[in-house]
């Protein structure tokens, strides 16, 4: 607007100054003699400034004549198109500029200026591969997606201009949510150019949403091949889609490919916990235990975690508490200062009612890092030597607004994963899960702490101070039938008193 304005005071400037020269020159006296041929002639200054500009609009005209014959002399020559572009040439020009025009509208986010030079453009150049592009991403910019769509529908009929008109198509399907649509114009687009990063990566992550892990392993292979993906990061990747490959088998009920595969993911990245618990169970199935035993300890040097120690425990079902501590210390030799360790030797102990040693497992872990795994095994561990109902429901009411540890969690949304997943079931991103610590939520219960009283309830005997670290104030405990009661944590180990079951426990 400002701009215009600016124009429009320009403009009156300018008629001004020169309705004030003509008068100026009307009254001034004097002029301009010409003699030529012995003729004499004498003009005004007003005739003296018409003169000159006729004597420039006939220089013009002159050179645009001289140049429209040497365009003819080059045709009588055998240059069949120099006439042609010595009228196109004005043509061009002012196409070129409105096409630059545009470009610059397009970069500073004016997209009804934009489509409108380049309808100019396409007016003088008749490139449509060019101003088609330009009306495509400003129709995007303005909203107008019928129109966006339609030009690159237009885009896809020229073989030049193929490839931008079915990539554009397949963001328009992806911003609507039509991913099946999208699938297939991302597989169109790469097969124009296989070697498109952008196009690679989203083909790759829409075949992993539909569970094409067969397609999603081509087009992982297809990046390593161009070169745009690291070979280690191959490895990886293809180690987590050939894991999927095997759950799907194993849905379908074909168990020998699924063991296979499994067995297949995890030599391709020994590192993959999931690959290595499923591996190691294909080869429990196959009655090959050693087989079993190199792949989890492999894993547990890596990465320590519940699901190999699992799978680890099912090598031996039915062996007996003691026998099974004795056993999995072929893993907690591997990596004895890790919490994930620890952890381990002390469900391990409960399992075999050794509570003091239990309790010296954990270390220093219930006041270093208390989530609540390690907080419901020190509540077992204080019962099982004999502590006192407040003190048991003191650590299991801490278990309550604790931290709940490790877990799946997306390293690009920070969404948390009950179990690992390849796609992110929140912002779908491929192979971004980690076990680490999620940030503690604000909220852990409706009303927050203060609903503890409720829940831990009364204690009878209100003389006797509370054992323990964090009890809460006994005046606000249950009566002693609801003490059974406890909540629900993601350890195996019990809350009941461990005498009352010598069952080995299912370490997750």
């Amino acid at each position: 607007m400002l701009w215009s304005l600016f124009k429009i005071v320009l403009f009156v400037v300018i008629v001004a100054a020169l309705t004030l020269g003509a008068g100026f020159l009307i009254e001034s006296s004097g002029g301009l003699q010409i003699t030529a041929g012995g003729t004499e002639f004498t003009l005004g200054p007003l005739q003296s400034v018409i003169a000159a500009l006729v004597a420039i609009l006939v220089v013009w005209v002159f050179l645009k004549l001289f140049a429209l014959l040497i365009a003819t002399l080059k045709f009588i020559n055998g240059d069949e198109t120099a006439i042609s572009r010595y009228f196109d040439r004005n043509r061009e020009r002012k196409g070129f500029q409105a096409l630059s025009e545009g470009l610059m509208a397009l970069a500073s986010g004016e997209g009804r200026l934009a489509m409108a030079k380049a309808t100019k453009a396409e007016k003088y150049l008749h490139k449509p591969e060019l101003t088609d592009l330009i009306t495509a991403q400003a129709a995007e910019m303005t909203g107008d997606r019928k129109k966006a769509e339609d030009v690159y529908k237009r885009l896809v009929q020229n073989d030049s201009t193929r490839f931008v008109g079915v990539r554009g198509l397949m963001k328009q399907k992806l911003n609507a949510g039509d991913t099946d649509t999208a699938l297939k114009l991302a597989e169109r687009a790469f097969a124009i150019k296989p070697k498109h990063e952008e196009v690679q990566d989203t083909l790759l992550r829409l075949q992993a949403q539909n569970s094409d892990w067969s397609g999603a392993r081509k087009t992982l292979n297809a990046k390593l091949k161009h070169g745009a993906l690291p070979r280690d990061v191959h490895k990886r990747r293809d180690a987590v889609l050939a894991l999927s490959e095997a759950k799907g088998v194993l849905d379908e009920g074909k168990t020998i490919e699924a063991q296979e595969a499994a067995i297949a993911a995890n030599k391709s990245s020994p590192d993959l916990i999931p690959a290595a618990a499923m591996a190691a169970r294909s080869y429990i199935a196959q009655g090959r235990q050693k087989y079993a035993v190199r792949i989890l300890k492999k894993a547990w040097q890596v990465q320590p975690h519940p699901d190999l120690a699992s799978a680890f425990a099912e090598i031996e079902p039915n062996e007996s508490a003691e026998a099974r501590l004795k056993r999995f210390r072929q893993l907690t030799v591997l990596r004895p200062e890790h919490r994930e360790t620890k952890l381990l030797l002390a469900e391990l102990n409960l399992a075999a009612e050794d509570f003091p040693e239990a309790r010296r497992s954990l270390g220093d872990l219930a006041e270093r890092e208390p989530d609540t795994r390690v907080l419901a095994i020190v509540a077992a561990v204080e019962r099982g030597e004999g502590a006192s109902d407040a003190v048991v429901r003191g650590w299991l009411a801490r278990a309550l607004t604790a931290p709940r540890g490790p877990q799946w969690v997306c390293d690009n949304c920070r969404t948390i994963h009950t179990e690992w997943t390849p796609v992110c079931n929140n912002c779908q991103s491929f192979d971004t899960l980690s076990w680490t610590s999620p940030p503690q939520s604000e909220t852990v219960l409706p009303a927050g702490a203060e609903m503890l009283p409720l829940i831990v309830g009364a204690i009878e005997d209100k003389t006797t101070p509370p054992e323990g670290p964090d009890v809460l104030d006994p005046e606000t405990a249950v009566p002693e039938d609801e003490t059974q009661n406890t909540p629900k944590s993601d350890t195996p180990v019990q809350a009941e008193t461990p005498a009352e079951s010598n069952e080995p426990e299912k370490v997750k």
